[in-house]
């Protein structure tokens, strides 16, 4: 693979056992980002490996590349995280309800939310909002009718259902929506309270929050520009509808460091493997939780390789890059964001990036394919 060179670089590991990867195979890890930047498909990138104890770290390119203002990507900007809100925020607290005894997965989620109290709506499981497969939309504009969230929420409930619950999986952020209302209906914290108390805190994710505060802007990569704001959006969530529902939301609005989702991501792949993950009690019942939410829940479905939540092996959305185990699940973000875990290669990678930042039309899917590609090759290769 051809080496580029790249402004700002940062690149350092830590190893904690002498098994690490030799210096030629670290390298070879960020060729596929150094190629994006270079390339400008991508203004910057901050990513994070985690692999059998050894931990290794990547920043270049700027975080900000405008006309006006240019700011080095580093290991401590913050991303707006997009969709990833849905995997690391509003499914764990959903998952800490139901290891409380606080809610079922089998329940409908009418139970909880009136809204939904009528029709085929009634029949909607927390189950199948969370696997994508309650039949609603993909998408619900609230942006352009300058909704509420409990006008939305309104909304969401009379939306005519592309299928049947359960028989057809549909990507959804109405479904996710919901499912961070009900979070809040329960529990009676909002998402931030419950996310700040019952994940971040036991975590010690110190750098991850919904709707940052104006100190922390310029430490903040910069998303689209907008011509409302006549500037780059820089810790104004990109997602029009979150941004209309005031930031905190469940399908996204998450904001957060590398740093911080390794943590995340790690605690997954220690939960996975039988030990405490500190957010979910450490009991038998919590690994099990956790190990049936990467399973897959829609087998009857074609190429829909859903967990709860998470994209596993073998979905169409899944950018992994055919590489991992079988047993590797993640998501992305639409700004650019990603996150990957594979159990059996103790492996962890989040790829942070700002995507958008050059305009909608730069996909990075064949990006993340690569990226993913390479630090799965360079482990199986390290393994022998």
């Amino acid at each position: 693979m051809k080496s580029f060179h790249v402004a700002n670089e940062q690149i350092d590991y830590l190893a904690v056992t002498e098994a690490a990867l030799q210096h030629e195979a670290q390298e070879q890890l960020w060729q596929p980002l150094r190629q994006a930047i270079h390339e400008r498909i991508l203004p910057g990138a901050v990513a994070v490996i985690s692999y059998r104890g050894q931990l290794y770290r990547y920043a270049g390119g700027w975080a900000t590349d405008t006309p006006a203002l240019r700011i080095p990507a580093t290991f401590d900007t913050i991303y707006d995280c997009a969709s990833l809100t849905k995997v690391t925020v509003t499914l764990p607290l959903i998952l800490i309800l139901a290891q409380q005894g606080r809610l079922s997965l089998d329940d409908p989620a009418s139970n909880y939310v009136p809204e939904l109290q009528h029709g085929a709506h009634a029949t909607i499981t927390i189950h199948q909002l969370l696997a994508h497969t309650s039949g609603l939309p993909a998408i619900v504009d609230c942006y352009s009718h300058s909704w509420t969230m409990e006008e939305a929420i309104q909304h969401i409930g009379q939306m005519e259902l592309q299928s049947a619950p359960g028989s057809a999986r549909a990507y959804s952020d109405p479904g996710f929506i919901l499912l961070g209302w009900l979070f809040q209906q329960i529990s009676g914290m909002s998402l931030d309270e419950g996310a700040q108390k019952l994940l971040w805190q036991p975590l010690h994710m110190n750098n991850s929050m919904f709707c940052p505060p104006s100190s922390l802007v310029a430490n903040i990569a910069s998303t689209e520009y907008d011509a409302a704001h006549a500037d780059w959006l820089r810790g104004i969530v990109h997602d029009e509808n979150a941004r209309q529902l005031g930031g905190i939301v469940g399908h996204a609005g998450l904001f957060a460091t590398a740093n911080d989702l390794l943590r995340y991501g790690q605690s997954w792949l220690i939960g996975v493997n039988g030990s405490d993950c500190a957010w979910l009690a450490p009991a038998q019942q919590s690994i099990r939780l956790l190990r049936s939410a990467i399973q897959r829940q829609t087998p009857a479905l074609p190429q829909t390789h859903r967990g709860l939540g998470w994209v596993l092996e073998g979905d169409e959305a899944d950018v992994s890059g055919g590489l991992l185990s079988s047993t590797a699940f993640g998501h992305t973000g639409f700004t650019g964001t990603s996150l990957y875990i594979d159990p059996e290669l103790e492996l962890v990678m989040v790829l942070l990036t700002n995507r958008v930042h050059y305009g909608r039309q730069h996909s990075i899917q064949q990006v993340r394919r690569d990226f993913h590609r390479t630090i799965a090759a360079s482990i199986r290769a390290h393994m022998k």
